[in-house]
């Protein structure tokens, strides 16, 4: 059972969830928590998952050097958003990074961080679908503790802004 919620509790701040990977939707996400937590004066959360699957199994070492590689990653990707969402909205995100199934990190984030009030996703585009993680999320939304923001991935700056 997830934690209650204490967004708008005294001592406490409302924050938004986001998700960064490596799809071009991505920044639709970024930007539209950005701007939406500036509008209310929350925060926001970038979550970064690194997939290890099979790698614990690596001959000597190899494992160690390919976490810390993806760590690495990991942190230049955050730090990117980071700066964007800071030109976006003059707020600092909250960056973490987890190693492993990335809708288990998601619920296990959620479930530690009280303030997280909101998932914000961008759908694809593309003819291939919204995305794998949308699609996961979507098929159990109705079970997750907290409400998902799905942006579409085709929404201009100009459009975002009018709705966040």
């Amino acid at each position: 059972m997830s934690r209650k919620r204490r967004s708008y509790e005294a001592g406490h701040q409302p924050k938004l969830l986001v998700v960064i990977d490596d799809t071009p939707e991505c920044d639709r996400a970024v930007y539209f928590a950005s701007r939406r937590a500036a509008r209310i004066g929350g925060k926001v959360v970038m979550l970064r998952v690194n997939d290890m699957e099979g790698q614990s199994q690596q001959w000597l070492g190899v494992a160690d050097i390919m976490r810390a590689e993806a760590r690495e990653e990991a942190d230049a990707e955050l730090k990117k958003y980071a700066a964007r969402a800071k030109a976006l909205a003059r707020i600092t995100p909250e960056r973490v990074v987890r190693d492993g199934d990335k809708a288990e990190e998601i619920l296990k984030l959620i479930d530690e961080d009280e303030d997280i009030f909101i998932l914000v996703l961008a759908a694809g585009t593309g003819s291939e679908g919204p995305g794998p993680l949308v699609a996961t999320i979507g098929r159990t939304a109705g079970d997750f503790p907290i409400p998902v923001a799905i942006v579409p991935g085709h929404l201009s700056d100009e459009e975002i802004d009018a709705l966040s």
